[in-house]
């Protein structure tokens, strides 16, 4: 009654129903970033991504989640997370956060990108590299297998090795998928004494680093959503959902399964399709 939480860990088949929600996933981040552009509002993006997943029969893990009003989280410049679409209108060098999910046949799939209005500033653009860097470093660290707290360990220590100082997000953090889109465990982005579960197949989890270019302290706004800096620095936001399985880890959300940025990284992504 008082232990910790069970994990869900998943069958081979249970995991490749979830790629198929991750491809959508996938269809939805290439369908947004393909409009988003000075001009564009905020809601617009998300109407793109609700067509995607109506064409593909998947629904939004989103809409409606603890009365959540979108399909996607649209986050802009101080706006860490959860930002709400609406008539905010984009402008040349915004920095834009989407999260996007899908659910198909009752399985969760979660990713997140950040991208830059045009060609903004030099200083955002190294901070949306960074998240990305630090994002495939914690997913290979997961391969590594041993506990879950290795990907917190590799996302600082390649956040620290940048050579620019970054504030890391303690307040929300990464977290199990499958059946559900939040489920144990907790995915830490930072490193920590409690080094989390033991890495073993059917285990499959959301990893996602978010950073500002100042300080770690947030607030949430009057929405009761949207997650600011509280020093007003913007911020990143990158995502990907992966699986552990008996032959090794597979990206679900990202359509070569991880294979570019993991063989970088001495990783072999293992398909099971």
């Amino acid at each position: 009654m008082f232990g910790r939480p069970s994990i869900e860990l998943k069958s081979p088949g249970e995991i490749r129903v979830m790629r198929k929600a991750g491809l959508v996933v996938a269809d939805v981040h290439d369908a947004v970033r393909a409009v988003m552009a000075d001009g564009v509002r905020t809601r617009d993006l998300d109407a793109v991504a609700a067509d995607v997943l109506a064409s593909a029969g998947a629904r939004s893990n989103f809409l409606g989640y603890h009365g959540f009003p979108g399909v996607l989280c649209v986050s802009v410049n101080d706006e860490v997370v959860h930002g709400i679409p609406g008539d905010r209108v984009l402008r040349e060098g915004d920095v834009v956060s989407v999260d996007a999910g899908a659910i198909v046949d009752g399985w969760h799939g979660d990713a997140a990108f950040t991208a830059i209005v045009g060609a903004g500033d030099q200083r955002d653009r190294a901070m949306v590299d960074a998240a990305e860097a630090a994002l495939w470093d914690g997913i290979a660290a997961l391969a590594g297998g041993g506990r879950l707290g290795v990907v917190g360990d590799a996302i600082e220590t390649a956040l620290e090795s940048n050579g620019t100082r970054y504030g890391i997000i303690r307040d929300y953090v990464g977290h199990g998928i499958g059946t559900a889109m939040h489920q144990p465990p907790d995915v830490l982005n930072y490193r920590s004494t409690h080094r989390g579960p033991k890495i073993k197949a059917g285990l499959c989890v959301a990893i996602e680093p978010m950073i500002t270019r100042g300080s770690e302290e947030t607030a949430v706004l009057e929405d009761e959503w949207t997650v600011v800096t509280t020093d007003g620095s913007r911020a990143a936001h990158t995502e990907h959902t992966v699986a552990v399985h008996e032959d090794g880890i597979w990206v679900l959300t990202a359509r070569d399964g991880g294979a570019e940025a993991l063989t970088t990284r001495g990783v072999t992504p293992a398909a099971l399709d």
